[in-house]
């Protein structure tokens, strides 16, 4: 069993102490916020998405170090990566705590300094908050596509008649 003392190394230190995109955007897409009941970590989002991708991020992150760990990478990786490729990643850190998976890779190599957390329990919903805050801002997005594309069709089809 991992002790509590060995989650908080240097880079869980280092990651924590230079959290990019901590400005939010002025007008964006959409905007999510994840909090933790239980210790009351709290990580506010706004996304930019063109054409399914990310090209614009911001956050505003109160939360304790593993939290702002998980932000500062989200925060270095996110602009370009797409809609899919955020769900997998949250769903691979999801599973890499709750049922020993194995930790993201590639890109989000970074986040494997997060495995050690799986053995606290109550630590991942504070690890897990920016995940959670992207994809729900990313549903925001894709529902405002959707009902979008609807009212063009609807409207499309009023001129069609008139």
């Amino acid at each position: 069993m991992t002790q509590l003392s060995e989650i908080y190394n240097q880079k869980i230190l280092e990651l924590a102490a230079n959290i990019p995109c901590t400005e939010r955007l002025t007008d964006p897409q959409a905007s999510a916020t994840a909090h933790s009941k239980l210790c009351g970590s709290t990580v506010t989002v706004d996304l930019d998405m063109h054409d399914g991708v990310v090209a614009a991020y911001g956050q505003t992150v109160k939360a304790c170090l593993l939290g702002q760990s998980a932000c500062a990478i989200m925060g270095h990786n996110i602009i370009g990566s797409s809609a899919q490729e955020l769900r997998d990643v949250g769903a691979r850190m999801r599973a890499m705590l709750k049922q020993n998976g194995q930790p993201p890779d590639g890109k989000w190599a970074d986040l494997a300094v997060l495995e050690p957390v799986r053995d606290f329990k109550a630590r991942h919903t504070s690890t897990l908050l920016v995940f959670d805050a992207v994809e729900e801002a990313i549903g925001k997005i894709e529902t405002a596509a959707q009902r979008g594309a609807a009212g063009s069709q609807a409207r499309g089809v009023e001129q069609e008649h008139a």
